[in-house]
């Protein structure tokens, strides 16, 4: 069966975005940015929360603007060639194609999505994935740390909750972004 990735960019105290809701501070280099394309080049479909999908809609139309790196240009075409699912009770129709909605996030629903699954899929935004976490949904953490501590914000993985991970795999980059991939035991439990 194909893994459900959870995989967030944060900061080095674990911030996806910071305590004004910035997070411009974690734009990947073009080398970032390319191993990125490398992870989720399988992707068939992402997981979202309407906030996160409202972010990630740029890359509907990314293709269209002046001066993408060339790493951007790939990730565009990528992100445009996989399906989206967006977790909200307030959007109306998507600004994708590829693109549903769903009013809730049903955790058995995602169960059967994974087990009918030929691609991994990934679920993406802190909160979401927070939900998928704690259901014992995940089977793979990619972290993009960011060598910046911004001292409070969205925690990048939900407060209270115990995971066993097992470290995969490393990567350094010569920009002090560090990519640590882990594999994800059940939920141990909530404090």
């Amino acid at each position: 069966m194909p893994s459900l990735i959870y995989s967030t960019i944060a900061s080095l105290d674990g911030y996806v975005e910071d305590e004004t809701g910035a997070f411009a501070w974690g734009a990947p280099d073009e080398s970032v940015g390319a191993f990125v394309n490398e992870r989720v080049r399988s992707v068939g479909t992402y997981l979202y929360g309407r906030r996160m999908y409202e972010t990630m809609v740029f890359w509907e139309t990314a293709h269209t603007l002046e001066g993408m790196s060339p790493a951007g240009r790939e990730f565009t075409q990528l992100w445009q060639a996989a399906d989206k699912i967006v977790y909200s009770r307030t959007l109306q129709q998507p600004s994708s194609r590829r693109t549903r909605i769903e009013r809730e996030f049903d955790e058995d629903e995602v169960r059967r999505l994974k087990a009918s699954a030929t691609t991994p899929l990934t679920v993406a935004g802190a909160e979401l994935a927070g939900r998928a976490l704690r259901a014992g949904l995940v089977d793979e953490l990619h972290l993009y740390l960011v060598p910046m501590a911004v001292g409070g914000g969205k925690p990048a993985l939900p407060l209270g909750l115990r995971l066993d991970l097992e470290l995969r795999d490393e990567v350094h980059f010569a920009s002090g972004f560090v990519h640590l991939s882990y594999a994800v035991g059940a939920p141990a439990r909530e404090q």
